[in-house]
C-alpha cells in the first residue's frame, strides 16, 4: 500500500501537506475517532479523502449541500478516484449506477446528504456495501449553537453506533460550546481525538463600516475590485435581486442566488460561478458552503451576519488560494433589531436564546472594535495574536473617549429599574424624556432621570450598542429583551475599572438613516415572542400564521400588554372564539406565567361589562355564603348561574327570584339586585 505522502503526490498532485494535515490523516487512517477544526481553505476534504484510499471498505461522507457533493465527486473522478453520490438531484439512472458500483465494490467514497439517513433501509445498505469509516463535513451543522443547524445531522451519531465504525468530523467554525455539542451528539461517551489547527487567515483583510447609503457603499466596494470574482451576502431574498440588478446596471457581471429560486436556476448560478471569471454572486447565506473555488477575491456583507461563526465561515470563502483577499461588512440599527428579533422569535429555550444574544453581542463587539479586528476575532475562538496590520483598524485606529461616567449612568438606570426594561426606556430615563410608560412606573422620580442629557438619543443608542458589544449588558429573553447587567460590568459600576468607547460611532449614529420601525423598540422583543408562539400554534393547526392572529393584533398586544383575559378580549382581532382557543397561550407569553384557571362561564364574559358584574357577584356570594351572621349553613351558586344573573336586567325582581330559587333568593337576591342596578345606572 502506498504511503500517505506518495498518494498525496501521485493522486492529488501536491508535494507536501498543509499545516496539520499529516497528523489528522494519520489518525483517521488508523481508525481513530477524530474532530478536526481547520480554517476554511486548510484542506479538510483531503483529510478524509486520502485515508479513504488507504483503508479497506467504503468511506461514507455526510455533506450538507448537493452542489458540494457533486463538485467533489467530479474532482475525485478527474484525479482517478472512484466516488459517487446519492442525492435527491440524481436521476434514476444515476442512482442505479452508483448503487451497482457500490454493490460491486468499485467505489471508495460515497457522498450522502444527512436527510437520506431518515430512510429505513439506509443502515442495512451501508452495512452491506462494507462501510468502514464515516466522515462528516461541516460538522457544526449538528450543533444547535451553530449557525447552519440541520436536524438530520442528529442521526449521524445513531448511524455510527449502529455500524460500529470510526467517525471523523470536520468543520471550520466551532467555538467551545459548539465543539462540546458536536462531541456529545456525534461521539457520545467516546471522546474523539481533537485537532485545533487555528483560525487565522492572514491573507484576508477585515473591515467593517456603519451603513450610510449602503447600496452605494457596496457598489463602490465592487468598483474597487472590478473584474474580480466576489460574493455579496444579503439578509433577504428581495435584497439579493435588487442589489444584483444594481451591480449589472453599474457594468458588473452579477447574478443573484437564494433559497426561493428553482433548483435548476440555483444550479445554473453555481455552475457560472465556478466557471466564469469576475462573476459577482449576490446571495443569502444558502450560497457558498463548502465552495471549493480558490480565487474568490472579495466578500461583502450588505447586512450584518447572525454571529461571528457565520461571519468567519462566509468571509472564509475568499482567498482560499492564499493570495490577498478583501472583505467589507456593513451594519446598522435595523440589522441589529432584525437579528435580535430572529433570536427572540425562535422556539429555543430561554438559556439558548440568552446565549445567542451573547453571540450577537460578540459580533457587535467585532463591528465596534477599538483595536485590531483579527486579534478580537481570533480571541473569540480561543487564540492569541499580535496586531495583524491587515484590517481597517490597524490601518486607521479609531478615535476613542473616556465613557466611564456615561456607562455607569447607564448601568445605574438598568439596576434602578430592576433590569426589567430595554434600551429605549432606559434612554428615556437618562435623557429626561417623560412618557406615559415612564410615569406609570414612577421612573420620572428616579435619581437617574435626566442625568444623561449631555448625549442625544442616537448617541445613547451607540453607547448602549457598544456596551452590549463588550458584553456588559445582555438582553434577557425571559423578560422580553430587558437589559440585564453581566458580571463583567460589576467592576465598572463599583468604580474599580474604567471604560473607553469609540467616538466615531457616536457621530455616525447621529447621521445614520434608520427605516421606520413597525413597533417601538421597547415592545419589539415581546412582539417577537408573540410571533414565536403564533408560529407554533399555526404549525400545530396546519394553518397560515395570520389565521391565528394578524401582526396588527400582536402589535397591539405588545403595546398594551393585557394582564388578564378581560383586557385581552379588548384587543382588536381577539374575538370570543379566539380568546377561548388562544387567550391563555398569548397571555402566558405577555405575563410570563400561566393565567389562573377560569370557569368557562366566566371566560365567555371576558372583555364585556358583564365580566365585572360577575366578579362582584362572586365577591357578594362569598360574603353571604354563611348568611349575614356567618353561622348559617353554607350556600352558593354555580358559575353558570352567576353568569346568567350577570346578564339579566335589574328591573325584573321576580325573574331573579325564580332564577335563584327560594333558598338562594332569600340569601342573595337583595345583594345581587343592588349590583345589577349599579350596572344599569353606570351603563
Amino acid at each position: 500500500m502506498p504511503t500517505a505522502s506518495e498518494l498525496l503526490s501521485s493522486v492529488f498532485g501536491y508535494c507536501e501537506f498543509r499545516p496539520g494535515q499529516a497528523e489528522i490523516i494519520e489518525a483517521v487512517q488508523a481508525g481513530e475517532d477524530v474532530l478536526a477544526i481547520m480554517p476554511t481553505g486548510g484542506g479538510k476534504s483531503l483529510c478524509y479523502q486520502l485515508p479513504a484510499l488507504m483503508r479497506e471498505g467504503v468511506t461514507v461522507v455526510i455533506s450538507p449541500l448537493i452542489a458540494l457533493m457533486r463538485d467533489q465527486v467530479r474532482a475525485l473522478g478527474e484525479a482517478g478516484v472512484a466516488a459517487g453520490a446519492l442525492t435527491s438531484a440524481n436521476t434514476d439512472e444515476e442512482t442505479a449506477a452508483v448503487r451497482a458500483a457500490l454493490e460491486a465494490g468499485r467505489l471508495k467514497l460515497l457522498y450522502m446528504a444527512p436527510e437520506r439517513l431518515a430512510s429505513g433501509g439506509t443502515v442495512g445498505f451501508l452495512r452491506r456495501i462494507g462501510t468502514s469509516l464515516i466522515a462528516v463535513d461541516e460538522a457544526h451543522c449538528v450543533s444547535q449553537w451553530g449557525h447552519d443547524f440541520r436536524p438530520d445531522y442528529l442521526r449521524i451519531g445513531e448511524l455510527r453506533r449502529a455500524l460500529g465504525i470510526p467517525l471523523a468530523a470536520f468543520t471550520a467554525t466551532a467555538d467551545e460550546d459548539t465543539r462540546v455539542e458536536i462531541i456529545r451528539r456525534l461521539f457520545g461517551d467516546a471522546a474523539p481525538r481533537l485537532f485545533l489547527q487555528g483560525f487565522d487567515r492572514p491573507n484576508i483583510r477585515l473591515a467593517f463600516a456603519p451603513k450610510n447609503a449602503p447600496r452605494r457603499q457596496i457598489l463602490d466596494f465592487a468598483e474597487a475590485h472590478r473584474g474580480q470574482g466576489g460574493i455579496v451576502y444579503c439578509g433577504t431574498r428581495a435584497k439579493t435581486e435588487a442589489l444584483a440588478r444594481a451591480l449589472r446596471e453599474d457594468g458588473h457581471s452579477a447574478c443573484h442566488y437564494h433559497g426561493g429560486m428553482e433548483a435548476a436556476e440555483r444550479r445554473d448560478v453555481e455552475r457560472r460561478f465556478q466557471r466564469e471569471d469576475g462573476l459577482i454572486v449576490v446571495a443569502t447565506v444558502a450560497f457558498g458552503m463548502g465552495m471549493d473555488k480558490p480565487d474568490i477575491r472579495w466578500v461583502a456583507h450588505a447586512d450584518l451576519p447572525g454571529s461571528i461563526e457565520a461571519y468567519y465561515q462566509e468571509i472564509g470563502r475568499a482567498g482560499r488560494d492564499g493570495a490577498p483577499a478583501d472583505t467589507l461588512t456593513l451594519y446598522g440599527a435595523d440589522d441589529i433589531r432584525r437579528r435580535r428579533a430572529l433570536i427572540d422569535e425562535s422556539a429555543a429555550p430561554p438559556e439558548r436564546r440568552c446565549a445567542d444574544h451573547g453571540r450577537l453581542n460578540a459580533l457587535l463587539g467585532l463591528a465596534e472594535a477599538q483595536t485590531c479586528r483579527r486579534q478580537l476575532l481570533l480571541a473569540y475562538f480561543g487564540e492569541t495574536a499580535a496586531p495583524c496590520g491587515n484590517c481597517d483598524l490597524c490601518a486607521a485606529p479609531p478615535e476613542l473617549f473616556d465613557a466611564t461616567t456615561a456607562a455607569r449612568k447607564a448601568l445605574s438606570a438598568v439596576l434602578r429599574t430592576g433590569e426589567s426594561f430595554g434600551a429605549g426606556h432606559l434612554i428615556d430615563i437618562l435623557t429626561g424624556r417623560e412618557t406615559a410608560r415612564l410615569r406609570a412606573h414612577g421612573h420620572d422620580t428616579l435619581p437617574t432621570f435626566g442625568v444623561g442629557r449631555e448625549y442625544d438619543r442616537r448617541q445613547w443608542q451607540a453607547i448602549f450598542r457598544q456596551m452590549m458589544g463588550l458584553d456588559l449588558l445582555r438582553p434577557d429573553p425571559a423578560r422580553h429583551g430587558a437589559l440585564r447587567m453581566t458580571q463583567a460590568a460589576r467592576p465598572l459600576l463599583r468604580g474599580e475599572t474604567s471604560l473607553t468607547l469609540r467616538k466615531d460611532s457616536l457621530r455616525q449614529s447621529a447621521i445614520e438613516r434608520v427605516a421606520p420601525a413597525l413597533i417601538d423598540e421597547e415592545d419589539a422583543p415581546l412582539f417577537a415572542a408573540l410571533k414565536a408562539r403564533r408560529r407554533v400554534l399555526a404549525e400545530a393547526a396546519g394553518v397560515p400564521a395570520y389565521v391565528i392572529f394578524t401582526d396588527r393584533t400582536l402589535i397591539e398586544m405588545a403595546r398594551r400588554r393585557p394582564a388578564n383575559l378581560d383586557e385581552m378580549a379588548r384587543i382588536s382581532g381577539v374575538g370570543a372564539t379566539k380568546l377561548r382557543r388562544y387567550g391563555d397561550a398569548f397571555l402566558g407569553v405577555i405575563t410570563d406565567r400561566a393565567p389562573p384557571a377560569m370557569h368557562p362561564a366566566r371566560r365567555r364574559l371576558a372583555g364585556c361589562g358583564k365580566a365585572a358584574i360577575y366578579d362582584r357577584l362572586v365577591r357578594a356570594q362569598a360574603a353571604l355564603e354563611r348568611g349575614k351572621t356567618g353561622t348559617e349553613k353554607p350556600l352558593s351558586c354555580s358559575p353558570a348561574l352567576l353568569a346568567r344573573v350577570a346578564r339579566m336586567p335589574a328591573d325584573d325582581p321576580d325573574r331573579l327570584a325564580e332564577l335563584l330559587g327560594p333558598r338562594r333568593a332569600e340569601r342573595f337576591a337583595a345583594a345581587f339586585r343592588e349590583i345589577i342596578a349599579d350596572r344599569d345606572r353606570d351603563g
